[in-house]
């Protein structure tokens, strides 16, 4: 059987399971057996070997049960990158390459910015703008031990330079890099208690802490960043698409200048904006 056809048998299998996006998910899994491509699927023309066919199963048996596709396949593509992922560290999501987008917008025009990247997880967001602006001098911060090995890991696989460090949210910042940052940026734990049992299991699979916090993590981050930022600099925070307004008022509170909302590609709210004075 052609690799094509068993990718048409494989995504039939996984729609049955109620798994999304079946196609997606069996041409990824196929290829990470054979180590090809997408494209390479189409062009094969051999049938799997044995040993093949039992890897892919197996791969197929853990997906129709909630494993998350990245767990399996170890990787996650995250803008121009490939990072690696694992079970215990949050895998980004499409959506906050929006807040990325908002982050090197802000600074653009400056050729070595000090970048500060909160709750960094695997190391996305702060990788993403040492990529796309090479002059910046990026550091990411995570309460996780789990996830700043993992955020230096792929710091060294793809040879970007930022530094990471493990501690709570500002205090694992040095105290002398008060007022030196022109972005700070974050991705933090936005969801509120109570809605963790109407997640999907893909999205329940990450750790709890990494997204259970919601407004009273939001203070943490929010009302102290204007004293981390350079006068000038600008503070970016991915949201859940219902805590636009709020998030905007506690900004504004916070004595930040030029609050904004940023829509996602799918239009909803995805990020808040500000600039110290």
């Amino acid at each position: 059987m052609q690799p094509s056809e068993v990718v048409r048998r494989a995504a039939g299998y996984l729609e049955r399971h109620h798994v999304e996006s079946p196609v997606a998910n069996a041409e990824l899994l196929l290829a990470m057996v054979l180590r090809v491509d997408r494209s390479g699927l189409y062009r094969a023309t051999q049938g799997l070997t044995s040993a093949e066919a039992k890897l892919f199963g197996r791969a197929l048996c853990r997906r129709s049960a909630g494993i998350p596709l990245q767990h399996i396949t170890g990787v996650q593509g995250f803008r121009r990158l490939t990072l690696a992922v694992r079970s215990g560290v949050f895998v980004p999501r499409p959506e906050t390459e929006t807040v990325v987008q908002v982050g090197l917008a802000a600074i653009q025009d400056l050729g070595r910015p000090n970048v500060l990247d909160l709750c960094t997880g695997s190391g996305a967001i702060a990788l993403a703008i040492a990529d796309e602006h090479p002059g910046a001098m990026v550091v990411g911060v995570d309460i996780s031990p789990d996830a700043v090995s993992l955020a230096r890991t792929n710091a060294e696989e793809l040879a970007l330079p930022i530094t990471v460090f493990l501690g709570d949210l500002w205090q694992a910042v040095p105290p002398e890099r008060k007022g030196t940052f022109d972005l700070v940026i974050t991705n933090p734990p936005y969801l509120e208690p109570d809605e963790h049992g109407a997640l999907p299991a893909d999205v329940q699979a990450d750790p709890r802490a990494a997204l259970i916090g919601g407004m009273a993590v939001y203070h943490r981050v929010v009302t102290p960043a204007p004293e981390w930022l350079r006068p000038g600099g600008v503070f970016v925070t991915e949201i859940g698409d219902t805590q636009g307004p709020e998030l905007a008022t506690l900004a504004r509170a916070a004595g930040l200048m030029d609050v904004a909302v940023h829509q996602d590609l799918a239009g909803r709210d995805r990020a808040v904006s500000g600039r110290k004075p």
